[in-house]
């Protein structure tokens, strides 16, 4: 009986021991080490840090008084507890993070770095013990860099309309979790999202309307709430990246100016952008001439998918046959290729670059002027071309990286693959070991995304459960190499995160319950799904 008291508790300690020893930051650090003494920090702390990083300790200061409650001030006396200094020997995106007994230390080569260290921070003390007026932080040091530099989400705001303040939370959230690039599906069918000053009709006619009610109110970002948005994001260390959806999903745009319209089917009306008109380029280029001068990336998506929803109508159309004829284009395909080439030059006249969904692998696009997006699962063949011909490449295939899918086999509203789901073991081990295949080409992979449609997703309470907790696993699965990855150390994290769900309002999904309800929140589409919906 003693024996099995003491293996009890020995047992015990280990667990204890092993508990404190785990640093509870999602996505896990790279390198860590935990102390057995501990930090206490007060309701009021001193922050200093280098010139350089005047911006984040702005940043961090805020981030102190509105999670926290902590007066926080800047001070140049020894006696700050938050010291940020600039270390050049760092790569980019990449910190060092001490906390002794008495103060807690931040390191970095840029503002990168010093924001992926305040979001690791945020994390420790937003989980931290409190004691009175005090939070109770082990001691610790921390040396960190992400797996990948692209680490994208996207939020498709055409089909609904989530307005400014839920696009700053979903940016708080990314940074929470040291996601770095939004991108933002702004135009498709059902809408058009973002003002334009010299096409004013592509707000006024083509704002109105959603994917279940053509006739809902207009709504659309004016370019103030771009510009403040982008400022928000940047401030978090996130890149905001407009996709401008051509030549197909241009529905919204040419019920504005039908002049633009290359026809569609019954089915998607008026969905292409008419190919063989030089007024269609003019149009075009003048809006991503605004668009380019609105968002600081470099970056412009074109979309480029799902064209062969509407170019039937191309081959009645006298016009594109002629194009067809003088410029030797033997196919409809040849002809979305033609077009996307021409939007590509008028992208890299005003300095900028093009990304493209995996369709365009055909388009033969500058390699240095382009990136693909992998999205259709099913046909990996599209990526070994992608890879094959040199492009830099973002993953983010239908299974796992579509958050419009369910995240449960019982769940009755979104999206399934055939019996095919996107459960959040699946998103957390995406883009591991099975990258190693790919040799020397695994070098042309920027990272991974997740995208969220929205035809199901109406309401802010379905976006967060769609989103919640998976984000989480996104973050971890593109920060942190497959080698260092342990699901069950993320799920007992994730454990104390959801309290962080609860404690903001966030109607999150609970994959620790063996049955979680849905929000009823949708009706029934008047449409027929679509394969892809971007």
């Amino acid at each position: 009986m003693k024996l099995k008291l003491i293996i009890v508790l020995s047992v015990i300690l280990s667990l204890s021991q092993r508990a404190r020893s785990q640093v509870e930051i999602i996505p896990r650090p790279l390198t860590y080490q935990v102390g057995q003494e501990k930090l206490l920090l007060n309701n009021q702390i001193g922050l200093v840090g280098d010139a350089a990083f005047s911006s984040s300790m702005l940043y961090l200061q805020k981030l102190m008084l509105s999670q926290f409650g902590i007066s926080s001030y800047l001070t140049q006396q020894d006696a700050a507890k938050i010291v940020v200094k600039q270390d050049r020997t760092l790569e980019h995106e990449a910190y060092r993070l001490q906390v002794d007994t008495k103060r807690i230390s931040i390191y970095a080569a840029d503002q990168a770095g010093v924001i992926n260290a305040c979001s690791s921070l945020d994390q420790l003390l937003s989980t931290a013990e409190r004691k009175r007026n005090a939070l109770s932080l082990h001691t610790l040091e921390i040396v960190d860099k992400p797996q990948f530099a692209w680490r994208g989400f996207m939020l498709d705001e055409s089909r609904h309309f989530f307005g400014k303040e839920k696009v700053k939370s979903l940016l708080d959230w990314m940074a929470f979790y040291k996601l770095n690039k939004f991108h933002w599906h702004l135009t498709d069918e059902p809408a058009w999202r973002l003002s334009i000053q010299k096409y004013p009709w592509l707000t006024q006619i083509g704002g109105i309307g959603n994917y279940l009610d053509p006739y809902a109110s207009v709504q659309y970002y004016s370019q103030a709430d771009i510009n403040e948005i982008i400022a928000y994001a940047a401030e978090r260390n996130i890149e905001v990246i407009p996709e401008i959806d051509m030549p197909g999903h241009a529905t919204a745009a040419n019920r504005a100016y039908p002049f633009l319209s290359g026809g569609g089917n019954e089915k998607h009306p008026d969905f292409t952008f008419h190919p063989a008109k030089n007024s269609t380029y003019t149009f075009l280029t003048d809006v991503l001439r605004e668009v380019k001068s609105l968002f600081p990336s470099v970056y412009i998506h074109l979309g480029g998918d799902e064209v062969a929803f509407g170019s039937d109508a191309w081959n009645n159309d006298g016009e594109i046959q002629k194009l067809k004829k003088n410029q030797g284009l033997k196919s409809n395909k040849d002809v979305e290729d033609y077009f996307i080439r021409r939007m590509a030059d008028s992208v890299g006249r005003i300095n900028g670059k093009v990304i493209v969904w995996d369709e365009m692998v055909t388009a033969n696009l500058p390699k240095d002027q382009t990136v693909m997006m992998w999205w259709r699962h099913d046909k990996p063949e599209q990526l070994n071309k992608i890879l094959a011909q040199g492009y830099p490449t973002v993953l983010t295939p239908r299974l796992p990286m579509y958050f419009d899918f369910v995240q449960q086999e019982n769940h009755k509203y979104g999206r399934k693959w055939g019996k095919g789901f996107n459960p959040i073991r699946d998103v957390y081990n995406f883009a591991g070991s099975q990258l190693d295949s790919l040799g020397k080409r695994k070098s042309q992979i920027l990272g991974i995304q997740a995208n969220l449609w929205t035809e199901t997703v109406t309401n802010t309470n379905r976006l967060d459960y769609l989103v919640f907790p998976r984000l989480a696993a996104l973050a971890e699965a593109a920060w942190t190499p497959g080698s260092k990855r342990d699901f069950d150390q993320f799920a007992n994290t994730l454990k104390k995160h959801l309290s962080l769900y609860r404690e903001q309002g966030i109607y999150y999904f609970d994959p620790f319950m063996d049955s979680n309800p849905e929000p009823v929140v949708i009706k029934q589409s008047p449409k027929k799904y679509i394969d892809n919906p971007n």
